[in-house]
């Protein structure tokens, strides 16, 4: 084989460190093998790894002359069965599979890097290796936790019952790429409990430890690195969702709440190891989800909305040179073919087949596509997956990108057959061009229908006019001339400034077509032009060197004509999307921008929008959550904008997505936590994480607004005497605040995306002196002992958003029981109206002649502390009064109770909606929460009026005016 002077100098320093110290009989196995050795290890550093870490293994398999075997598959599960038959606890048990695992992928690499194997031969061993590995592991776990805790069985029948893996994605397609993980769903058949142990324990509990077993002994690092991530992602739920599944749930999930991606994800999917009546059952249940029995027409555009996600994830995460993901990537070869088995295969069985190459030549004979397209794709998704699997074999990493440096491109186009570099990377680009072009024959949508450039604005835009010249045209050809001398300076400053810049021949070329465009569709406008070019200016400013984005405005008139509405409308959505111009993707498709997400499809959403994250990689989940967060936001503003969502929804979307959002960085920092300390004992006895998140203030009254930060409060069990169970063990009480401050930090931490959220949790007892997370014990006994009356107030827009069911009925039981304590009217009186003057003097920002929304006498506190004191004052007597946490049911409790008159309740509730929607407008414009006072007078007398006769004595509003406010 052909190797570089760099290529050599890689493999003798990495022989050297091989042979350094080696006696006979080792010496002479390895100076027989010599060349071959130096060979592989020009390509390899995982084989030259493998080989120095393993070296006494690494001879044995030279000796055996395994690697020049084609097929040793047969053979995986009887030698890792003999292999950790014996083994006597779980860190034996992963060191005999990381080393086992090791074996096999180092023949793997060797043979498809000396030309020895077809790429057939290594998926194929690949995908049965990890088959092999998880189905004899979890069935020694199985053993391990039978004779402790019984053997489960079925509740009506008495039956048996196994823990059941469905291998997905390439796993199950018997496609694995070298280093790839593993993407599973755990389920059994049926509930029940064990029998035989010390004590009875139910199936969903027996099956969930030994689903984390098993994933603990396959995936945590060790010194001897790890045997294969595990993906769990695609579970019922996601990772919100439990980590088994009985069949009846796995039924249930698929049947009321399966998308068209996991129809997608599960044509792949198979029960892994023997073959049994449950995994048939099993298949069977599952086979008319995957597979209708009519010809499926929407799978061409569910898939289509999956690739258009797929691109702009490339994107967002500047995967350019990817071809997994990129144009005619190996996706689009997945994507022609599964098209067609979701739309037909529930009537062509021979479609219901798992291994791609077979899917493509079964389409080819049913005449789906013809015989040019199946050489094609075929040809290229081969050359495409070699690719793929020679450059992971240099260092085991998973990795679809071509290399930058010339030592990696040597190594990948060698061992491709090429003499030079650029001869295979021009062989590249043309696989993936023909693979494009087939799979836009099929699934893309037909290009949009470009305008013809007027000649005027080209004028306006590429000629080299003087302010008078451009002001003569913006007269003759603009409706709004309300400021031509200021939008002529604002062009001929934007030209100045773009002719400063480093912009490349393509982007210059590009730019070029784009402002004549803008500015005429910006000269049909009939008012605020001059605004809009600026907000128009200032994006273009910030993505002129991006010409990825330039090319989406250029090439999609509709996106274009987006972001001239939502620039001329709103500063806020002008402002997000300038600062993240990933959010110009969500403008593709108008009618999604207009109609946000169900508040209560957020999870769901959220859950599809991190599966294209790598399961370890942190950065990029962290990434993701943030542009989550940015594209349902601007879907929100642009909906509000558009009259689609009255107030009272608004704050449901926002907060309902914050929910999700919370519940997601709860689940990431649980992992993240765990994976350093293991679970706590807490948790192991509980069968939860004994942990809550309990939302205050705006995310606890379901009002949030837009730029709202969240006030949480962070709850753990009252008993934390345990210790965690892992490698590092701390105490539970540690654990849990190493937990909460993991949560804080994935909030706050400021990345490209900006933060996520703004989060104050001194709202916890003792507020910052205290500790970040408080039993549930030590929470009642504050509120019993030492909590001011502000704090009870802060409890009626308290709610628990996050935690097991049990800890939240707690958390309902401890503020039901202290909301409805019976207090000194006159006490509670005179101590909520001092808190308002408090407040008023530290936080009113209105000088005279100016109403501040928000703390202004007869503004929004006003408001919300009336109902605070109607709750506290009236719920010992009405036990109804605690049920809610939003002022505006408040209200309405208050006149079904006669605690408040008809005429009264409906003043404050319109108040209360026409002061917040002036609030939320003012951020959607960009503008201060402060007003002239002549605005909103009627709303503002109505609140003073019923504060003062409800509340009266000591008040904010002492010697102030309603239309007059002090500094």
């Amino acid at each position: 084989m052909a190797i570089t002077d760099e290529m050599a100098a890689q493999a003798e320093k990495n022989l050297t460190r091989l042979f350094d110290g080696v006696k006979d009989p080792d010496l002479e196995v390895l100076e027989k093998h010599r060349v071959l050795i130096r060979e592989v290890f020009a390509y390899s550093d995982y084989v030259s790894w493998y080989a120095i870490k393993w070296r006494s293994r690494f001879v044995r398999m030279l000796e055996s002359g395994e690697y020049e075997w084609s097929h040793r598959y047969e053979s995986y599960r009887s030698e890792i069965r003999v292999l950790i038959r014996d083994v006597s606890n779980l860190e034996s048990l992963k060191k005999a599979v990381r080393e086992f695992r090791n074996d096999k992928m180092a023949v793997i690499a060797i043979r498809e890097i000396l030309g020895k194997s077809t790429l057939n031969e290594s998926l194929m061993h690949s995908s049965l290796l990890a088959e092999a590995v998880v189905v004899e592991v979890l069935d020694y776990l199985y053993r391990l936790n039978a004779g402790i805790s019984g053997i489960p069985v079925s509740a009506s029948s008495g039956t048996p019952q196994k823990m059941l893996v469905i291998g997905m994605g390439k796993l199950g397609g018997y496609e694995l790429n070298f280093s790839s993980d593993i993407d599973l769903i755990f389920c059994y058949p049926e509930r029940g409990e064990t029998i035989g142990g010390r004590k009875p324990v139910d199936n969903q509990v027996f099956f969930t430890r030994l689903g984390q077993q098993l994933i603990q002994v396959l995936e945590q690092k060790t010194g001897d690195g790890f045997a294969y991530r595990v993906d769990m992602r695609l579970r019922p739920f996601g990772d919100s969702g439990p980590l088994v599944s009985s069949f009846a749930a796995l039924e249930d999930y698929y049947l009321r709440h399966g998308r068209s991606w996991e129809r997608y994800a599960m044509v792949k999917g198979r029960v892994l190891g023997d073959e049994t009546p449950e995994g048939e059952e099993l298949m069977d249940m599952l086979r008319p989800f995957v597979y209708r029995r009519y010809l499926d027409f929407g799978a061409i555009e569910a898939l289509r909305k999956m690739k258009s996600l797929i691109e702009a994830e490339v994107r967002r995460r500047h995967l350019f040179g990817n071809f997994k993901l990129g144009e005619g990537g190996i996706r689009e070869v997945e994507f022609v073919a599964q098209v067609f088995q979701l739309m037909r295969g529930g009537r062509i069985k021979d479609l219901q087949e798992r291994t791609l190459l077979r899917v493509l030549v079964s389409l080819r004979d049913c005449g789906c596509i013809d015989e040019a397209s199946c050489r094609v794709l075929s040809q290229g998704y081969v050359f495409l997956r070699r690719t793929e699997n020679l450059l992971q074999e240099i260092r085991d990493e998973q990795t679809q990108t071509i290399p930058q440096n010339s030592l990696d491109r040597s190594r990948l186009h060698l061992a491709m057959g090429f003499d030079t570099f650029e001869a295979f990377y021009d062989r590249l680009t043309e696989v993936m061009h023909e693979v494009h072009r087939e799979f836009s024959a099929i699934i893309s949508e037909p290009a949009e229908e470009k305008d013809e450039e007027d000649p005027v604005f080209m004028d306006l835009w590429l000629v080299s006019l003087t302010p008078d010249e451009i002001e003569e045209l913006l007269e003759k050809n603009f409706r709004d001339v309300s400021d031509i001398p200021g939008l002529a300076t604002e062009i001929v400053h934007l030209k100045k400034e773009l002719h400063s810049r480093s912009i490349g021949p393509n982007g210059r070329e590009i730019l070029n077509r784009l402002m004549p465009y803008f500015l005429g569709r910006l000269a049909l406008f009939d008012e605020d032009v001059l605004p809009t070019f600026k907000r128009i200016s200032r994006l273009i400013w910030c993505i002129c060197q991006r010409t990825t984005y330039m090319q989406l405005l250029l090439e999609n008139n509709g996106v274009a004509e987006q972001v001239l509405k939502l620039c001329h409308e709103s500063e806020l959505i002008s402002e997000q999307i300038t600062e993240h111009p990933i959010l110009l993707d969500e403008l593709l498709i108008p009618e999604n921008l207009y109609r946000p997400v169900n508040p209560l499809d957020y999870d769901k959403e959220l859950r599809e929008f991190m599966l294209r994250i790598e399961n370890d990689d942190l950065e990029q989940q962290m990434e993701a959550l943030r542009q989550f967060k940015l594209i349902q936001l601007l879907r929100i503003c642009a909906a509000d904008l558009a009259g689609v969502l009255p107030l009272m929804k608004v704050s449901d979307y926002l907060t309902f997505l914050a929910q999700s959002i919370l519940n997601e960085v709860v689940n990431l920092a649980w992992k993240q936590v765990t994976d350093k300390y293991g679970e706590p004992g807490n948790a192991r006895v509980r069968g939860d994480r004994g942990f809550a998140v309990i939302a205050y203030g705006k995310m606890g009254g379901i009002e949030l607004g837009y730029g709202s930060d969240l006030d949480l409060v962070f709850m753990s069990d009252s008993s934390l005497d345990g210790e965690t169970y892992g490698k590092q063990v701390v105490s539970d009480r540690m654990f849990y605040g190493r937990l909460a401050q993991r949560i804080m930090h994935l909030f706050s931490t400021r990345l490209s995306s900006g933060i996520l959220y703004d989060v104050d949790a001194r709202l916890r007892p003792e507020g910052e002196s205290g500790p970040l997370v408080c039993t549930l014990n030590g929470y009642e006994n504050y509120l019993e002992k030492r909590a001011w009356t502000w704090e009870i107030q802060a409890l009626v827009r308290a709610r628990a958003v996050v935690g097991p069911e049990r800890m939240i009925g707690e958390f309902n039981r401890i503020r039901d029981r202290f909301l409805r304590k019976p207090r000194d009217p006159e006490v509670l009186r005179k101590e909520v109206a001092d808190m308002r003057v408090k407040m008023s003097q530290n936080l009113n920002r209105a000088r005279p002649g100016f109403f501040d929304l928000k703390h202004s006498p007869g503004g929004m506190i006003d408001v919300e502390f009336t109902a605070q004191y109607l709750v506290l004052a009236n719920a010992p007597g009405n036990p109804d009064m605690v049920l809610w946490s939003d002022n505006i049911r408040i209200f309405e409790e208050c006149v079904r109770l006669n605690l408040l008159s008809p005429e009264d309740g409906n003043y404050l509730k319109e108040a209360y909606l026409a002061i917040r929607n002036r609030y939320n407008r003012q951020a959607l414009l960009g503008k201060s929460k402060v007003v002239p006072d002549t605005e909103l007078i009627p709303e503002r007398e109505h609140v003073a009026a019923i504060w003062k006769r409800i509340v009266g004595g000591v008040s904010h509003h002492q010697g102030t005016s309603v239309k007059k406010n002090s500094p």
